[in-house]
């Protein structure tokens, strides 16, 4: 995707062998954009646990190459392995929610461990690393070629009008390596001229939405508007929205779906409403040894600095500033579940199937074990 007409991907390296990794310091958009760079193993950990990086794909493949920067830390030898198991746990510590980051990770092991020589785990990590970022690329370019024809569908009820898709947190290319997940369709519509217009939740406390989803968008020129976390739902109801597309951080073999705080109240307002509601993901996002997302999937509690504090720009300068009571407690859930009923269906690499075990199989029939 593009940024003032310039083509990235979300996370990159420069040479055969490189010494650093380079991706944006999202915490800093939309007001300014400003390349990161990751030296050390340690660099990629505290990127996602500060949230320098966020996004499962995206989360994922900062942990593939955090790993293969640890290859390049390590000694020689079994001590080296030894080494490699530390940082591989530390990498698992940053986030407990996304399963892309233990995906990416187990790729990375399973990657180097025939190896003994320092420089072949280097090498072979490097392409670990590299295979996660491209496969999930790719996916995401699918997610938006299925999803596409749900767009497509909604259009040709409503000749001359925009379809009017609501969406929640940051579930774009900014959050993956490419294309997005829940925003793949819409560019895919948009970029073959079908008006859309997104509503975009400001999905405190963090506001990807209103912060990432709307630059995002507006980069690449799609017509949107950013609503309060609470509008959805009045939307809905005076049949403003005709679809609801967002990601996913973690959903379970049974379709229960894990994304940031709100998602679920968006889903309840979207049944009542009769809005089809549709989760983006790619198959690295589906946790098959799960079944009740409610009772097995972990759900991050974070800072309570997240909600007292909002981030913004003032005369230039990007500022903190306190909006609540100091002496007030405040709770942070990352993410809430939406259950599989909830979900009218889930778009993946693959297709669109029912947000079941049955229907999730049918696509990936290759775990059902």
């Amino acid at each position: 995707m593009k940024i003032n007409g310039v083509s990235y991907r979300t996370i990159w390296t420069e040479g055969d062998l490189p010494e650093a990794v380079y991706t944006f310091d999202q915490r800093l958009l939309p007001f300014e954009l400003k390349k990161a760079v990751l030296r050390t193993s340690e660099d990629a950990a505290l990127a996602i646990e500060q949230m320098l990086v966020r996004g499962a794909p995206l989360i994922g493949a900062t942990a593939a190459f955090g790993f293969y920067l640890a290859a390049r830390e390590a000694p020689e030898g079994e001590a080296g392995w030894v080494y490699l198991q530390e940082r591989a746990a530390r990498l698992r510590q940053t986030r407990p929610t996304a399963v892309d980051l233990f995906h990416a990770i187990d790729l990375s092991v399973r990657a180097t461990a025939p190896a003994r020589a320092k420089a072949d785990r280097i090498r072979l990590a490097l392409q670990a690393a590299l295979d996660f970022a491209n496969a999930s690329a790719e996916q995401c370019r699918q997610i938006g070629l299925h999803g596409l024809e749900l767009i497509r569908a909604i259009a040709e009820k409503k000749p001359g009008q925009p379809v009017q898709i609501l969406t929640h947190c940051n579930a774009g290319w900014l959050a993956c390596i490419d294309f997005g997940t829940a925003t793949a369709p819409i560019y895919a519509a948009h970029d073959l001229g079908i008006p859309v217009h997104v509503w975009v939740d400001e999905t405190r406390p963090r506001n990807q939405g209103s912060k990432i989803t709307a630059f995002e968008l507006g980069q690449h020129g799609v017509p949107h508007t950013v609503i309060p976390d609470n509008a959805g739902g009045h939307l809905m109801q005076h049949g403003m929205v005709d679809l609801v597309l967002v990601g996913t951080d973690r959903t379970t073999r049974l379709g229960d779906v894990a994304n940031k705080i709100g998602t679920y109240l968006k889903a309840l307002a979207a049944n009542d409403n009769g809005v089809p509601f549709y989760v983006g993901l790619p198959s690295s996002s589906l946790d098959f040894s799960l079944r009740d997302g409610l009772k097995e999937i972990p759900i991050e509690e974070r800072s309570d600095a997240e909600v007292k504090y909002f981030w913004g720009m003032e005369d230039g300068q990007i500022r903190q500033v306190l909006t609540m009571p100091e002496e007030s407690a405040a709770a942070n859930y990352g993410f809430d579940v939406t259950p599989a009923r909830l979900v009218t269906g889930l778009i993946t690499e693959r297709g669109i199937c029912p947000a079941s075990e049955e229907g999730i199989l049918s696509l990936f029939p290759e775990r059902g074990e």
